[in-house]
């Protein structure tokens, strides 16, 4: 925590100067992959928009003390006042003009703090995986990522697709995990809410993709394997918080590059069941390594 709170600290050095998120993953001894991932999840919301947020927050005080928009505007790098009157504006719905009259009601960002708090107070069933490499054999979709409730264009996606395909993928499932999994691949790094991801309808496989199908492969690595049971999809999406607020800080391990993949066991209603999450890991203590995947096959 220490570490990552003086990440933090380098960005209040100079508010008007920018900074690059590598230098901050750094002084959080952790990789920038693992930490723009890790931020989001811990606090909501990318670093990027943290940052952004706190240096408009240093130049609306600036502008309420008087100084113009253009001196304020060179101060903190944009290209013209209406640029930063723009980004004025979609923080504060107002233009820095009206932000001056009185009354205004303004937003501002706080200077975030990582503190040690000991709770424990969510019991993360899970299991470490040394995998071989195996194959994902399906049939995928772009979608825009949605941290709660359902998404409906993987519903629509599911809607679409010919059960016979579903059952075709089925007799190829012979590697763990089993059945049929819900891929989550490419994501944002910062995992904005309504940025794209390739989401896939699939089963691990060590057998060659047939016609009509899309493969990836995915080479040998390491894994850790989440367990839920409970209401959908809010136990499932739960997993992922879970991961990032308890598990991850209190084990050895960072977030790796590679596709997330779950594994849903519902209902007969189709409201409660479990599920697997797999995410792929790397060990803090050795040198930083990714995921790396190749894909081929046609869409169906």
């Amino acid at each position: 925590m220490q570490e990552w709170t003086r990440a933090l600290e380098l960005i209040e050095q100079d508010l008007t100067e920018a900074v690059e998120v590598s230098t901050l993953a750094r002084t959080a001894l952790t990789s920038e992959y693992h930490f723009r991932r890790m931020f989001a999840s811990l606090v909501g919301i990318p670093i990027s928009e943290y940052i952004r947020r706190r240096r408009l927050t240093s130049a609306t005080a600036e502008i309420i003390a008087g100084a113009t928009v253009l001196d304020v505007a060179l101060r903190y790098g944009y290209g013209s006042p209406e640029a930063f009157a723009r980004a004025f504006k979609a923080m504060h719905g107002l233009t820095p003009s009206e932000a001056r009259q009185p009354g205004a009601v303004l937003h501002s960002q706080p200077q975030l703090r990582f503190h040690l708090r000991i709770e424990g107070n969510t019991v993360m069933k899970h299991r470490i995986v040394n995998k071989e490499a195996f194959r994902l054999i399906g049939l995928k979709v772009r979608v825009p990522l949605v941290h709660e409730g359902p998404n409906p264009a993987i519903i629509e996606f599911h809607r679409s697709i010919d059960p016979d395909a579903t059952k075709r993928l089925m007799a190829m499932a012979d590697t763990e995990p089993s059945g049929l999994l819900s891929v989550t691949d490419k994501i944002d790094e910062e995992r904005r809410e309504g940025s794209e991801l390739d989401y896939w309808h699939a089963v691990a496989s060590t057998q060659p993709a047939p016609e009509g199908f899309e493969s990836l492969d995915i080479p040998a690595g390491q894994w850790v394997v989440f367990e839920t049971e409970g209401k959908f999809p809010d136990a499932l999406q739960r997993m992922w918080a879970d991961a990032a607020t308890e598990w991850f800080p209190a084990n050895p391990y960072f977030w790796a590059r590679g596709p997330e993949l779950l594994s849903v066991r519902p209902d007969a209603d189709g409201t409660h069941g479990s599920g697997q999450l797999w995410i792929p890991i790397e060990s803090s203590q050795g040198p930083f390594k990714s995921f790396s995947t190749s894909s081929s096959g046609k869409t169906l």
